[in-house]
C-alpha cells in the first residue's frame, strides 16, 4: 500500500513538473513574440536582395505591380520625413504582402504639390486627421496618348514599350500615321492610325493631336495627358500628380518652353478699321506633355471637336501644342498651370538630378549637334543606351528583367 502510495505521488510530481515547464515555454514564446511585435513597429521588417530578386525576377507581369509598389515606397518616406539611406532608389515594400498591393491604393499615402519644389509642411509639421483624404484619381482615370510617326516606330517606340508603357498598358495609346502589325499586336490594339500626313509639319502635328482630342472625348477618362515619343514618362508620379487636381474643374497642366508669353497677330476681320489684332497666351510645349482634365475637354469641344482644331492651326499659322494654348488660355480665358516636373528636349536634361528623378513626370533626350542632351544616370554603356531612357528606367525600377543585375543591387 505505501509502494502504491509512493508510486501515485511520483506521477503526481512530474505531471506538476511538467506543467510548469510548459507554462514557463509559453511565457518564453509570448515574451518572444512581444518583442517581435515592438521590433517591427519600431523598426520594421526588411527583406534581403535574395528574397526581392526572387519576387521581382519574374518582372514584366506581377513585377510591374511590384515596381510601382517600389517606387511608391520610396516617394512616401521621402514625403514622411524618413533619412537618406531610405532613400535608395532600390528600397522594396516591407512585407510581401506590400508586393500584391494595386498602385491605385498605394498613390493615396503622401501627396505631392503643385510646385514639386514647394514643401506643404515647411516648419516640419504634418497634417494630423484620422481619415486619409479619399482618392479623386486613380490609374485607369488617365488616358495617356503618344504622338509618333512611322518613322519611329522601330527606335522610339521601341524603347517605349520596354520600359514606363509596361506600368500602364491599358491607359496608353499610341497616334501614328499608318498601320504597323508588329506594334498594333504587341500593344493589345492600342495603336490608332489617324491617316494624317507623314512628317513634322504644322497640318500633321494639328491633324494627329486633333484626333488625340476627339479620342479622349469619347472615352469615359478623367484626365487626358499627351506626350511625345521621345518623352520617359514616370506613370507613378504622374498619377500622384493628377490626384491633386480636380478632373470636374478646369485645368490645363504642363510647363512652358519660352520665359515670356507667346505674341501672335491675328487677321482682323471684323473692323476695317485695324488690319492686325495683337493676342498673348502661354502654352504648355507638347514636348514636355500636358494634362487636361475632362471638365476643360468638354468646355473645347464646340470649339476644337470634329476638324475644328486643324481649322484653328491653319488660322493662327502654329503647330499643336501653341494651337492647344491658344484655344485654352485665349479662347476660354483659362490658364496654364506651371508644373515643374514636365521636361522635354528643350532644356538641359543633365541638370535634373538623380536623387529627384522619383519627383519627375517626364524626361526627354535629343541630338544636339554633335552631342546627346540626356539625364546623367548610371546604368548601360553609352553604345548600348546613348539616349539613356533604358538606364533611367532601370534606376528607378530596378528589378525589370530589362535591368542588369549590378543595376538591381546597387
Amino acid at each position: 500500500m505505501r509502494c502504491l502510495r509512493k508510486k501515485m505521488c511520483q506521477v503526481f510530481s512530474l505531471t506538476h513538473r511538467y506543467k510548469r515547464t510548459l507554462q514557463a515555454m509559453a511565457a518564453g514564446i509570448f515574451l518572444i513574440y512581444m518583442t517581435l511585435v515592438l521590433y517591427q513597429n519600431v523598426y520594421g521588417y526588411s527583406s534581403s536582395n535574395s528574397v526581392q530578386e526572387q519576387q521581382y525576377n519574374s518582372l514584366d507581369s506581377a513585377g510591374v505591380t511590384a515596381a510601382l509598389a517600389s517606387a511608391d515606397n520610396v516617394i512616401s518616406k521621402r514625403d514622411n520625413g524618413a533619412n537618406s539611406e531610405a532613400l535608395s532608389v532600390n528600397g522594396a515594400p516591407n512585407g510581401s504582402a506590400h508586393v500584391n498591393m494595386l498602385i491605385n491604393s498605394r498613390l493615396r499615402n503622401s501627396k505631392p504639390t503643385r510646385s514639386d519644389y514647394y514643401d506643404p509642411y515647411p516648419h516640419g509639421q504634418q497634417s494630423v486627421t484620422g481619415t486619409p483624404k479619399p482618392p479623386t484619381t486613380e490609374l485607369d482615370d488617365l488616358l495617356i496618348s503618344v504622338k509618333t510617326t512611322k518613322g519611329y516606330h522601330d527606335t522610339r517606340l521601341e524603347m517605349i514599350t520596354k520600359t514606363w508603357y509596361q506600368l500602364a498598358k491599358e491607359q496608353t495609346w499610341f497616334f501614328t500615321d499608318t498601320d504597323d502589325q508588329h506594334y498594333q499586336k504587341l500593344t493589345n490594339g492600342h495603336m490608332v492610325n489617324t491617316n494624317c500626313s507623314q512628317g513634322h509639319f504644322r497640318k500633321a502635328l494639328c491633324c494627329k493631336m486633333g484626333k488625340e482630342f476627339e479620342f479622349f472625348l469619347d472615352s469615359a477618362k478623367k484626365w487626358w495627358c499627351h506626350f511625345d515619343d521621345d518623352n520617359y514618362v514616370n506613370v507613378p508620379r504622374l498619377v500622384r500628380l493628377l490626384d491633386e487636381y480636380s478632373p470636374t474643374q478646369d485645368w490645363y497642366l504642363g510647363k512652358p518652353s519660352i520665359s515670356s508669353p507667346l505674341e501672335i497677330f491675328l487677321d482682323n476681320t471684323k473692323s476695317s478699321t485695324e488690319v492686325n489684332k495683337k493676342v498673348t497666351f502661354w502654352f504648355a510645349t507638347g514636348g514636355a506633355g500636358f494634362c487636361i482634365s475632362r471638365a476643360l475637354a468638354l468646355k473645347m469641344l464646340p470649339i476644337a471637336s470634329s476638324g475644328k482644331f486643324v481649322a484653328i492651326g491653319d488660322k493662327i499659322r502654329f503647330p499643336d501644342d501653341v494651337t492647344m494654348g491658344f484655344i485654352i488660355e485665349h479662347t476660354l480665358n483659362v490658364p496654364l498651370t506651371v508644373v515643374d516636373a514636365f521636361h522635354s528636349h528643350l532644356e538641359p536634361m543633365e541638370f535634373i538630378r538623380p536623387e529627384t528623378f522619383h519627383d519627375q513626370v517626364s524626361f526627354s533626350y535629343a541630338r544636339m549637334k554633335n552631342e546627346w542632351n540626356v539625364v546623367k544616370v548610371d546604368g548601360f554603356d553609352l553604345k548600348t543606351d546613348p539616349k539613356r531612357i533604358y538606364s533611367l528606367h532601370c534606376y528607378l525600377y530596378p528589378f525589370f528583367s530589362i535591368c542588369p543585375k549590378t543595376i538591381k543591387r546597387r
